[in-house]
């Protein structure tokens, strides 16, 4: 899953409004962006297969560190426990633990039955609805919508670059996203790796929007 992934972080704005939008994108996709890392140092394993599935050609090999549940949890603690540190607000702390752990739960929901419970484990889940294109579409599109939406619900843009950089990440995501399922598989896994990394920039976006938006509720300015 991708896109669905933003969604999810868009949408996490209506629960945490005081919590800035690169946090949230950067809570709903740590795990993957933590995993081109690991792939570049030789930790987690994946291989492109094209037509492994309908979806997409990568086979994840071995990812324990970034996707294994156990493992998950703990980076959700600790991205939790580091936010309160930093802001002292729980429910910022709690909303991005949320997140983190989502990630892993919409990937249950697309990924084939590769998703170790354990590290070092054998029992793997996976529902596999990257077998189909039009089951995938329709899971990813809703969440990002409904994310997208309610995002839109508590904030309002400032200024020109509020409007536009907001719907410009939407629709630049949408590109990424049409890309990946119907472009070229990856060249190379350090081709694949080296795009992962990018995502930086997404998250880096996320606080650049934030920056020219602002709450449109009361609960905006709530303890």
């Amino acid at each position: 899953m991708f896109i669905g992934h933003f969604g999810v972080g868009f949408g996490a704005k209506y629960f945490a409004p005081k919590v800035s939008l690169g946090v949230l994108l950067a809570g709903a996709q740590f795990i993957d962006l933590l995993w081109p890392t690991l792939l570049q140092l030789g930790v987690e394993r994946v291989q492109i297969t094209p037509g492994a599935t309908t979806v997409t050609p990568l086979v994840f090999e071995h990812y324990p560190v970034s996707h294994s549940l156990l493992a998950v949890a703990g980076w959700a603690l600790a991205m939790g426990l580091g936010y309160f540190g930093l802001k002292r607000s729980f429910r910022g702390a709690l909303v991005l633990g949320i997140l983190v752990l989502s990630h892993w739960g919409l990937d249950a929901v697309v990924h084939q039955p590769d998703l170790l419970l354990l590290p070092g484990g054998d029992i793997m889940v996976g529902l596999n609805a990257w077998s189909s294109l039009p089951l995938t579409l329709g899971i990813e599109l809703t969440i990002f919508s409904v994310g997208v939406w309610m995002y839109i619900r508590v904030t309002k843009a400032n200024d020109a670059i509020g409007r536009w950089a907001f719907w410009g990440l939407v629709l630049f995501l949408l590109i990424i996203y049409a890309g990946n399922l119907f472009g070229s598989p990856p060249p190379s896994i350090e081709a694949l790796a080296w795009v992962g990394q990018l995502q930086w920039l997404l998250v880096l976006w996320g606080f650049w929007i934030d920056k020219h938006r602002e709450g449109t509720r009361r609960e905006q300015f709530s303890p």
